[in-house]
């Protein structure tokens, strides 16, 4: 049986091959490569050959190959833009290409990497490009509606949890919803098979999100890969710090005034306080929980058998109960 690990290392290989680095002019191209080279699980095109190859045959796997080098493709063009919107000068380990660079070549370079994702989601059979393009574009936009929402929420003094919820299905969500739609369209599968790739796809990216709010406060520096309580130091909206806003007036004020008053592992430490006070630990891995289940639902919806359903399911065991 094939694990994601194994579709990944073959969306790997059909990046590789697109040989970005020996395209001209370098200056526009290099950033591309720089950017897609710079690591990464390419677990979003994984997940669209596992879903192509499960719901068709090796002939639909292979068909989908550019599709899933697309989805990874409009990935990465996501964060080179989001690096220039945040003013984050590092991404996996070395400079955001920003950074390296200049904010206007990781611009450009991202625009290109839109129009390359583009032109590889469309290498599909025509009668499945319209359905393919379809989905490609509604999850586009809707990821950039949860941009919008992400970065509006930073100047809000709170954030309904439902709403934080929305901004993470479109931002998180709505980009593996696409990967399991898409290989499923490739493949031929009934609409009902795609919807249901769609919606696994979204709730695993909201479990997946609420699980990485949680890890950056109690995770394990070592295995997590940064530093734990880096959103409270940056005052950013998380799943925990959304609910700790919706308690009772006197917990929302002591946390307000903790937030601006303190730094550093002072602050760290005092939020997290007030997130034990509210059990917010056992709440977080109860949305986790919930979700997760929800992604689970939808999988068995599908016509799949429960022996095709299995890699599903150890996708989702490793998105949400990982570490790091």
């Amino acid at each position: 049986m094939k694990k994601i690990s194994d579709y990944a290392a073959e969306a790997e290989m059909a990046l590789r091959a697109l040989k970005l680095s020996e395209k001209e002019p370098a200056s526009l191209y290099g950033p591309v490569d720089y950017a897609l080279s710079s690591g990464g699980k390419r677990l979003r095109p994984g997940l669209v050959m596992m879903s192509a190859e499960s719901f068709g045959s090796e002939k639909a796997l292979d068909a989908s190959r550019n599709a899933a080098a697309g989805i990874e493709m409009f990935h990465n063009f996501t964060l080179l833009h989001d690096d220039v919107m945040d003013h984050s000068e590092m991404r996996r380990g070395r400079e955001s290409v920003w950074k390296k660079w200049d904010a206007t070549t990781a611009i450009l370079s991202g625009d290109t990497m839109l129009t390359l994702a583009t032109q590889l989601v469309s290498k599909v059979e025509d009668d499945k490009l319209r359905s393919v393009l379809d989905t490609f574009n509604h999850m586009a936009l809707e990821v950039y509606e949860g941009q919008r929402l992400d970065l509006d929420f930073e100047n809000a003094d709170s954030v309904n949890s439902d709403i934080y919820i929305e901004m993470i299905r479109k931002k998180t969500g709505a980009l593996l919803g696409a990967a399991g739609a898409i290989g499923a369209i490739i493949a031929g599968a009934p609409e009902k098979d795609v919807a249901a790739m769609a919606t696994f796809g979204e709730m695993l990216g909201i479990a997946f999100q609420i699980q990485d709010d949680w890890l950056d406060t109690y995770g394990d520096s070592s295995t997590f890969g940064k530093p734990i309580g880096g959103d409270i130091l940056n005052d950013k909206k998380t799943f925990l710090l959304v609910k700790a806003m919706e308690a009772d007036a006197g917990t929302v004020d002591a946390l307000k005034v903790t937030m601006k008053e303190l730094k550093g592992e002072a602050k760290i430490k005092a939020v997290t306080r007030i997130y034990e006070k509210l059990n917010l630990n056992e709440v977080t891995r109860q949305a986790v929980s919930f979700y997760t289940k929800q992604a689970l639902k939808a999988l068995k919806g599908t016509s799949l058998s429960e022996e095709k359903r299995e890699p599903f399911r150890l996708l989702v065991d490793k998105l949400t109960g990982r570490k790091k």
